[in-house]
């Protein structure tokens, strides 16, 4: 397929160069264009614009938050005003419920189709292809769209034609990621004060009752205090609990526990964390427990 990709951050660059590895023509769009020199030595086209990456069968995003998603899809210039009647924008990136709603709408008044694909997985499962995506729109559309999911992704998920709900799922996804850290972090202050060994701790746990990759992934972040590089970044993790409890409060449902990891993660920015991982909540239990 000819598609354009927008977005070539820690996660979009990855996803793109499986597309160019999975035999698809590929016109790359950054707002930095450095960012795309290496996919345009393995064969990508360089798009000089959003415009420019909006001229094939499908366009792919992949942005950090729903100021970029907006600005790139709905202002002027954009891919709503660029994209081809009957062509499909495919949204990768982790955004809220109302924007996916906008975009949805936006795209069906533009004679466009939109395909909410939003993934589960870190920059290195990215690069690798071993993705988990999470893709809702109109059946049409992302039957079209199955072969660039495919080559992004080891596991494809569709859980409804309304774009929407693939987003919401992923923010609740990311939510139970969140918890799971926080409930790592204070567990591992607890035994690591009492002077047990955090790796050996975390061996016992994932080879018990834990053994979940969430477990393995962030609990070794976690017992190493490996917060750094970012795979996402502490400010990301603030904002998609943030994002849920929007989602929450629209609906009226109480997430009590989304309310504290929202203070955890202003607590972990409060300190100076900003580049660091948003696994980095899980090193705030062992300060205040004064444990190393």
């Amino acid at each position: 397929m000819k598609v354009g990709f927008i977005g070539l951050g820690n996660m979009g660059s990855g996803m793109a160069g499986n597309l160019l590895a999975a035999g698809h023509e590929v016109t790359v769009y950054n707002r930095t264009p450095e960012r795309a020199q290496a996919l345009i030595a393995k064969g990508a086209k360089a798009g000089a614009s959003i415009a420019e990456a909006c001229h094939g069968d499908a366009v792919l995003t992949m942005l950090a938050d729903d100021e970029a998603v907006t600005r790139v899809a709905l202002d002027a210039g954009g891919i709503r005003d660029s994209l081809a009647a009957g062509a499909i924008h495919v949204g990768c990136s982790t955004i809220s419920v109302a924007l996916s709603q906008r975009l949805t709408q936006a795209h069906a008044e533009g004679g466009q189709r939109y395909v909410a694909a939003p993934v589960f997985g870190r920059p290195e499962a990215a690069a690798a292809a071993r993705l988990a995506v999470v893709a809702a729109g109109a059946s049409d559309a992302v039957t079209e769209v199955r072969p660039l999911l495919e080559a992004i992704g080891q596991k494809l998920l569709v859980p409804s034609q309304t774009p929407a709900d693939a987003n919401l799922i992923k923010l609740s996804g990311n939510f139970l990621i969140a918890t799971v850290i926080e409930a790592l972090g204070e567990a591992m202050a607890l035994v690591g004060k009492a002077g047990i060994d955090r790796q050996q701790y975390l061996r016992i746990l994932t080879s018990t009752l834990f053994d979940a990759p969430v477990f393995h992934t962030y609990g070794g972040l976690v017992a190493e205090q490996r917060f750094e590089p970012a795979g996402f970044a502490a400010p990301l993790g603030l904002k998609d609990v943030r994002l849920v409890l929007a989602a929450g409060e629209a609906s009226r449902v109480p997430l009590p526990i989304a309310s504290l990891l929202r203070d955890r993660f202003l607590a972990l920015l409060a300190q100076g964390g900003e580049n660091l991982d948003w696994s980095a909540i899980g090193m705030l239990a062992a300060r205040d427990a004064a444990a190393s």
